[in-house]
């Protein structure tokens, strides 16, 4: 834009000169110019004599040309004749530099001289060179003077991720500089609302395990009548539904936090998946068994724990919602490029494409009934999604026509997380 704008102010400003020059002094200099020409040529005499040609020409920067029935002379022979010694006004008669003697002679004035010639244009490719320069002088100006709102922006998209150490930097004490503080209050204050949130919901669920577990022991010292029978199998049921759901709860904070800390081994991957798929078989009453295409690979360096949650949550789900009788699920961990992949697939229904993208929220569900019979909380995939990206990977989502196909792509090389990704780990390990 900053181009396009100086090309056309230079367009604009040199027709407006060259029209203000043509028009403005064109009638004044004409008749001075005319009468100069006539001077010039009555001193040349009749015939135009070679010799006063020469010394006009050595005098003043002219050109001239004489041609006729005597003379045949040009002050300039090694020059190409140009068109405008031959050049003729609209109405036929000579134009103004050109005159016809009376004993038939044709003489031509012109400005000589190389350097006169080529003046102009390289004032105009130095014009030319020094409005570029003037132009990115103001290109450069102008961008730092707009900087501040690139800070912002990425300061905005910082803070949206969830990234709020580092806050927008303030340059100037401006009206952006002012936007700028007041935005970093703001991600301050969300800051601090978010960090009491989850130590909130980090002690209401610490505080939450004794009675659960009390109540628990209580409820498995109950006599295994037939008229208790109906009242402690549900009890039970629902008890390990809050256990669980408090420990999702736990987990879900621990690796959501930028600071989450991992307890990194060498790990085999296809021999943890065989192991867990034998768990959690006997867990899915609607479905026949897990089938198991295993790649074996290098050791990575995993949080074992976390992967196993991962591993069973990812099982767990699409033997639940697989569809009575479809075949059970299918677990593959193969190799692809730099890293390994777990990829999950059930024979169920699938899920609507639209909501796809949801599957991995935390308390989404897409069929609240179905939840709610199966004993789901929407917790599971969320906590995959976590566990994966902890570990530097992803999680996907697609329907496999027919079923869900949920993919968990880990690095081969787990990326840099800072001092806390090591650090820590054995209280982490001590808490779960």
């Amino acid at each position: 834009m900053f181009l396009l704008l100086a090309l056309a102010m230079t367009g604009t400003f040199l027709f407006g000169m060259q029209k203000a020059m043509t028009l403005g002094w064109r009638a004044a200099a004409r008749p001075l110019v005319a009468d100069y020409v006539d001077r010039v040529v009555a001193d040349l005499g009749t015939p135009p004599s070679v010799e006063k040609a020469q010394e006009l020409v050595a005098r003043l920067p002219l050109s001239l040309h004489i041609e006729g029935p005597v003379v045949h002379w040009d002050s300039h022979p090694d020059r190409p004749s140009a068109a405008w010694r031959r050049r003729m006004g609209e109405d036929g008669e000579p134009t103004l530099l050109v005159r016809q003697t009376a004993d038939g002679h044709r003489i031509v004035l012109g400005l000589g001289g190389v350097a006169w010639e080529r003046q102009p244009r390289r004032i105009g490719w130095i014009t030319l060179a020094a409005l570029l320069v003037l132009t990115a002088v103001a290109y450069a100006y102008v961008r730092r003077l707009l900087r501040p709102l690139q800070d912002i922006g990425d300061g905005a998209a910082r803070f949206g991720s969830g990234a709020f150490a580092e806050p927008i930097p303030v340059r100037k004490r401006d009206e952006l500089g002012d936007l700028a503080g007041r935005i970093n209050t703001m991600a301050h204050d969300l800051h601090q609302m978010l960090e009491a949130k989850r130590a909130l919901l980090l002690a209401i669920s610490h505080e939450l395990r004794s009675p659960l577990t009390r109540a628990r022991l209580n409820a498995e010292l109950l006599p295994e009548t037939a008229d208790l029978q109906g009242v402690r199998e549900p009890l039970m049921r629902d008890l390990k539904l809050m256990r669980d759901l408090i420990s999702d709860l736990l987990e879900s904070e621990r690796l959501a936090s930028p600071h989450a800390a991992l307890n990194l081994e060498p790990v085999d991957l296809a021999a943890l998946a065989r192991e867990v798929a034998g768990t959690v078989t006997g867990d899915a009453p609607n479905a026949r068994a897990v089938t198991l295409e295993l790649e074996r690979g290098p050791a990575l360096m995993l949080d074992q724990v976390r992967i196993r949650l991962l591993l069973r949550n990812l099982l767990d789900n699409a033997l639940r919602h697989g569809g009575e009788g479809r075949g059970g699920a299918v677990l593959r961990v193969f190799h692809d490029g730099d890293a390994m992949l777990i990829q999950v697939r059930d024979h169920g229904p699938g899920v609507d494409p639209a909501v796809l993208s949801q599957l991995a929220e935390p308390f989404y569900r897409v069929d609240d009934a179905r939840q709610r019979s199966t004993g789901g909380v929407g917790l599971g995939l969320y906590l995959c999604r976590l566990v994966a990206q902890a570990h530097g990977g992803t999680l996907e989502f697609r329907n496999a026509e027919p079923g869900l196909e949920i993919t968990a792509r880990l690095p081969m090389v787990l990326p840099a997380r800072g001092p806390s990704t090591q650090a820590g780990a054995a209280a982490s390990g001590a808490a779960r």
